[in-house]
């Protein structure tokens, strides 16, 4: 894949990504961690400029993430399609030890 400037950035689903994520994260660092450290939420914030420069990057260089739209579609697609049946498939070759030919003994009664 190559740059290709022409393509388009998502950005509005890159930043609503990272702001979703930065809640979550926020929220869980100050209730469960009781982390009240301005430096923990500053880093948060950098880390969501990283997260979407990378993903702008990405998406200039052809990666496009399929929606949940798109992924539905693709499962309604498969389960609509007919399945090979049971039983469509030969038998295998018999064997020494699925024969029922010379190789095989004779059943005795256990006395």
């Amino acid at each position: 894949m190559a740059w290709v400037a022409s393509r388009p950035v998502p950005w509005k689903r890159l930043c609503i990504e990272w702001t979703v994520v930065a809640v979550v994260v926020a929220g869980l660092s100050y209730f469960v961690t009781d982390n009240r450290q301005l430096s923990s939420y500053v880093t948060i914030v950098f880390a969501g400029v990283v997260y979407v420069g990378f993903g702008a990057i990405l998406a200039k260089l052809g990666y496009a993430r399929k929606t949940l739209a798109q992924l539905r579609a693709e499962t309604a697609a498969t389960q609509a399609k007919p399945t090979a049946t049971v039983g469509t498939r030969p038998k295998p070759a018999p064997t020494s030890r699925t024969s029922t030919g010379p190789n095989q003994r004779a059943n005795r009664k256990k006395r």
